[in-house]
């Protein structure tokens, strides 16, 4: 199968390309820039450029491949519906102009909630799900909470977090009472990977680990992983907004990015069902959230939490991934 990965360098992307080649997949990988990022695998793949915005570059670009992994969202966008809408409707296009048989994205779990509560970011995630299986491609849609691993915009959120707020950490009432279920970053790519391969599954899967923890307790996992010791206090009185605000201020992360991602904590972001195990999708043996957390604080492990080496580590994810909007 020829498999086309958009935002082929970025967090998500760098991991899925050398999945692909290890089933045995022809690759075409997306870039932005005049010339890509050096990988270890840029030689066994074809390289395209790509700006989704861009209906005929897409035209283009799509052009001779059986199946596109769409890794784009512009949560740093200050319109970033608006971007994702209209980059999906333009890959959309595309992939039905060239006969394309499948589309595999990775979005965010959408809580059980009425639409009208869900925050911008998941009804954005939502909107473009709804786009993509309103083509002519069979479409499937990985929901997934934080991933874990080096580079995952959520997760370096909660390390600079963690390593830059010394001693104590000040815990909005409004969060202790939300559960997320995190997913490693390697089991998020092996869905990924099976994913294109089975075009019998449509709609949406829940992309999930074995873990399901408040973010009080995620917080207390990596401190315990990383050897810190930080005490925990309740911030009763502290909004939302300014929540977003502050952890902005205190990230390397944009602060629209950190202000989008924190609107969704208000709702519980777990697993509705099994359906990625009965189907098939997950792997045997599901990677526990304290065993990802160590992986994605070992420096230069086997894999690097399955990134390709030679990989940007702080290019924006998914799912949490936040990737770039022009592929």
């Amino acid at each position: 199968m020829k498999v086309l990965v958009t935002g082929a360098t970025g967090y998500i992307g760098s991991r899925t390309v050398p999945e692909l080649l290890g089933r045995g997949h022809e690759v075409v990988a997306t870039h932005t820039s005049e010339t890509p990022r050096p990988t270890p695998w840029s030689d066994r793949v074809e390289w395209r450029r790509l700006d989704v915005l861009q209906p005929r570059q897409a035209l283009e670009v799509v052009s001779g491949v059986d199946a596109v992994v769409y890794l784009v969202h512009g949560l740093s966008e200050t319109d970033f519906r608006q971007t994702d809408r209209e980059a999906a409707e333009n890959v959309r296009a595309a992939m039905s102009q060239n006969g394309v048989g499948r589309v595999v994205y990775l979005s965010g779990i959408v809580p059980d909630v009425p639409e009208s509560e869900l925050s911008e970011h998941i009804a954005s995630r939502l909107e473009v799900e709804r786009i993509l299986a309103d083509g002519d491609a069979t479409a499937l849609s990985l929901r997934a909470a934080v991933v874990v691993g080096s580079g995952s915009t959520s997760f370096e959120i909660i390390r600079q977090l963690s390593q830059r707020l010394p001693l104590v950490q000040g815990i909005p009432e409004w969060m202790r009472a939300t559960v997320v279920q995190p997913v490693a970053v390697s089991d998020a790519v092996h869905h990924l990977g099976e994913a294109v391969e089975r075009g019998d599954v449509v709609g949406h899967v829940d992309v999930a680990g074995p873990d399901r923890v408040t973010y009080p307790e995620l917080l207390q996992v990596f401190s315990d992983v990383a050897g810190l010791r930080r005490v925990q206090v309740p911030l009763p009185a502290l909004p939302e907004s300014l929540a977003g605000w502050l952890a902005g201020q205190l990230t390397d992360v944009p602060t629209q990015t950190v202000e989008s991602l924190m609107a969704s904590l208000r709702h519980d972001m777990v697993a509705g069902d099994d359906r990625a195990s009965r189907l098939g999708l997950a792997p045997e043996r599901p990677t526990p959230l304290r065993a990802a957390v160590e992986r994605a604080l070992t420096p230069f492990d086997e894999d690097h939490d399955g990134a390709a080496v030679g990989a940007d580590p702080a290019a924006p994810s998914v799912v949490d991934p936040e990737w770039s909007r022009r592929g």
